[in-house]
């Protein structure tokens, strides 16, 4: 068996939790080091695993010469770290959205497309159960239509956890839609069809908080006569993870509604109902990344989505962020 040596830049990120218990179940990875700006949680984190540390992600990447990096940290900082894996030709996964906005993304995936390089984005909507079932009953081409509602927790929980980045918008690039909205974008784009799929319209609002950064978003996407409406907020309080989520899905002759986590609900054309027990909500599906994603990279296949995905979300983003500004209500 062969052992992958795996390094995690940015390790206060508050999804670190999503990723490490399967990386540390795994028995071919070796996490041989971790960085973060703030030395102290890079020591705490390095201690704890008993791996190397360091504040510089550089010096970590020459100490260390990982096979594998998970990039994570501030989206002001994904832009110089993409850079500098690829720069030294290490494979990697970055959380989303890999930069601090549209053009520094699609620069990213420009320079992974010329050099094949190994860059794989956790939009794990792709692996879910949700998506799966919908496949076994029909053909994604048969969506009409698409009402995809996710409700997160507070702004708060963001400081709380060390990261209050995410509330000033140079350092994160928005609020809910370049936080959560995009994974609900893929997944319209994903069962639309990559191609082809526009903003229509958008509304914004920071009422609930009064700050710098969005608290609610609400997204209309046009894929020829299909239609998806994208809907997000930092508005339920609650811990992360805490969701309201309702999915509502019409395909031709099917209706599909989702609420999460473990809920999903299939109305057929013969009239039978059917309720299921799946994984509809994207944190049970980061282990299954995780896994798939060496997986692949052991066998030398591309990920199941890039870094030119995430430049085609991100160009939609900054649609959405234009024509909010431009709507009465959307400002920020």
């Amino acid at each position: 068996m062969t052992v992958v040596r795996v390094a995690i830049f940015g390790v206060s990120h508050w999804h670190l939790d999503l990723y490490l218990p399967t990386l540390l179940a795994m028995d071919q990875v070796d996490i041989i080091g971790v960085s973060d700006p703030s030395a102290e949680v890079a020591r705490r984190v390095g201690q704890q695993l008993g791996c190397a540390w360091s504040p510089s992600y550089a010096q970590l990447s020459a100490d260390t010469r990982p096979e594998f990096v998970l990039a994570l940290g501030t989206h002001a900082e994904m832009f110089g770290e993409a850079s500098h894996l690829l720069d030294h030709r290490i494979p990697f996964a970055m959380e989303k959205p890999c930069g601090l906005n549209a053009a520094e993304v699609r620069a990213l995936a420009n320079r992974c497309e010329r050099e094949n390089a190994f860059a794989a984005v956790p939009f794990v909507w792709r692996h879910s159960e949700l998506l799966q079932e919908m496949r076994a009953r029909f053909d994604p081409s048969a969506v009409d239509y698409l009402s995809l509602r996710w409700i997160a927790g507070p702004p708060t929980r963001y400081s709380d956890s060390g990261c209050d980045w995410m509330l000033d918008p140079a350092r994160s690039g928005g609020g809910c839609t370049v936080n959560l909205s995009v994974h609900l974008i893929d997944l319209t784009r994903v069962i639309f069809g990559e191609h082809s799929t526009r903003v229509a319209t958008a509304v914004m609002s920071n009422r609930a908080y009064g700050l710098p950064i969005e608290d609610y978003s609400l997204v209309v996407l046009r894929n020829g006569k299909r239609t998806a409406l994208v809907e997000t907020g930092y508005l339920r309080p609650g811990r992360h993870s805490e969701f309201d989520m309702r999915f509502s899905i019409r395909a031709r002759d099917h209706y599909v509604i989702a609420t999460g986590p473990e809920e999903m609900e299939v109305f057929a054309p013969d009239g039978r109902h059917e309720r299921l027990r799946a994984h509809t909500t994207n944190v049970a599906h980061y282990p299954v990344f995780v896994r798939d994603v060496l997986r692949r990279l052991a066998a030398g296949e591309p990920p199941m989505a890039s870094m030119t995905d995430m430049a085609e979300v991100m160009e939609l983003v900054a649609d959405t962020y234009t024509i909010a500004a431009t709507t009465q209500g959307g400002s920020r």
